[in-house]
């Protein structure tokens, strides 16, 4: 998207927020006491030195560990804490969707609940009138409408909150992780719901952990860490180094570090038969490089390389790596991925039963995943190999390549509604043959 030359609808500069902590609830009651002339807590600081820039009708998402200041960011953009240090700015009516059901009184009725948080965001009573009907078709949540909040479900709670935030045509729109809680019919009618506002010039921030919410609606990405920017910029490069820290992480936690083996390292080492030493493109690359991919190629049966992918041909994904130290378990796979960056599909050797030998210096192996294509919209899909040492669930990362090939998808012979089309066989009027077991005795 193009960004305006406009002043930011939200500006942060060296934004920081602490919060005090006490050791005991009557250390807080002392230092009242002292006029604050001795301190009885120590300082957390929720958000360290943040800035950034947003400007009208940008989608900007951020991501990032529980604990790490996400919605403390946002409470201040909203308006609802302010900053220890720092300018927080924010131009235009902003209607937030952050701790569920906040703002709304529970002994009050969904409706007149709607007027409340509709009035505080400015509207009036006419306006509130005008648009009541759309908010309440938009929350589904029937005769309960006129019932108390603290009879409702957290799913029905937030139904509404959505529904009010949508409706009072905001400047800015901030959502937080409350949507999770939402069944799936209902997310995806606010996620189509965002689309149109984007698509009206609408600000959106929007906080989550569904990764594939975030490349699908994310014109930029920030990434918060400790309460301090670790990472921010486009979406797809910010979420890639997120993955990869996380998979780290996770390595770590299980311990997975190098493992030494009795086994005697070969002689010689072993080379495949046939290689592929092509990397089309590298978009960002992590891992510990124990192991490398050191090509990657699409082709047909025959071993043609393909530059176009044909829905429900078949089509073999040959990856080569190379290990520089010892593998024990080494494990190679790929994700692919559709035009938007939403990780379409992926599998490795492992998860199609293939346990691959182990690899010592300089071996390297070649893996052909031979793949029926479903019948997929026309666009383009990515590949994403990867070698790992260690099983599906504990796992170190030795390679991990974004993007490295993409492909065009052709047009099939009918029309795709939606993603994909299933295989599917027709019958009319016809009666579904008895289990042998439930069959009627003819006597």
């Amino acid at each position: 998207m193009t960004t305006p030359a406009t002043s930011p609808v939200i500006h942060f500069s060296a934004v920081s927020k602490s919060y005090p902590m006490y050791a005991a609830p009557s250390h807080r009651l002392k230092e009242l006491l002292t006029l604050n002339r001795v301190s009885y807590h120590r300082d957390f600081w929720a958000l360290r030195e943040v800035s950034f820039d947003i400007h009208r009708g940008e989608t900007f998402c951020i991501i990032g560990e529980n604990g790490s200041g996400k919605s403390t960011l946002l409470q201040i953009v909203a308006g609802i804490l302010q900053p220890t240090t720092g300018n927080a700015k924010t131009n235009g009516r902003v209607a937030a969707l952050l701790e569920l059901g906040s703002g709304f009184n529970p002994e009050f009725t969904g409706k007149e609940n709607v007027y409340l948080n509709a009035a505080i965001l400015g509207l009036s009573t006419a306006e509130i009138d005008a648009r009541y009907a759309e908010i309440e078709a938009f929350a589904e949540i029937g005769d309960f409408i006129n019932q108390p909040v603290k009879t409702y479900s957290s799913g029905m709670t937030v139904r509404l909150a959505f529904s009010v935030a949508i409706h009072v045509n905001p400047d800015v729109l901030l959502v937080d992780e409350a949507l999770a809680v939402g069944d799936i019919y209902f997310r995806q009618r606010c996620m189509r719901k965002v689309h149109e506002l984007r698509a009206r010039g609408v600000t959106i921030l929007f906080v989550s952990h569904a990764i594939g919410d975030v490349k699908a609606i994310g014109d930029r990405t920030m990434w918060l860490d400790n309460g301090r920017v670790r990472e921010i910029g486009d979406t797809e490069s910010v979420v890639s180094k997120y993955l990869a820290y996380m998979v780290e992480k996770d390595s770590q936690f299980l311990g997975l570090g190098r493992k030494e083996s009795a086994s005697v390292q070969p002689a010689a080492a072993t080379v495949a038969p046939e290689l592929v030493t092509t990397i089309p493109n590298i978009d960002h690359r992590y891992g510990d490089a124990r192991a490398q991919i050191i090509g990657i190629q699409a082709a047909s049966p025959d071993g043609r390389a393909l530059h176009l992918l044909e829905p429900g041909t078949s089509i073999v994904l040959r990856i080569s790596a190379r290990a520089k130290e010892p593998i024990l378990n080494p494990n190679i796979g790929f994700m692919f991925r559709n035009h938007l960056g939403v990780d379409f599909a992926g599998t490795n050797t492992l998860r199609e039963g293939h346990q691959l030998p182990e690899m010592w210096p300089g071996d390297t192996t070649t893996v052909d995943f031979h793949i029926t294509l479903p019948e997929l919209y026309p666009a383009s899909f990515s590949f994403s190999p990867a070698i790992a040492d260690g099983n599906l669930t504990e796992y170190k990362m030795c390679d991990w390549i974004d993007n490295a090939l993409t492909l065009q998808m052709g047009h099939g012979e009918g029309q795709v509604y939606g993603y994909l089309h299933l295989p599917c066989r027709v019958e009319v009027n016809s009666r579904l043959a008895p289990h042998p077991e439930v069959a009627h005795d003819p006597k």
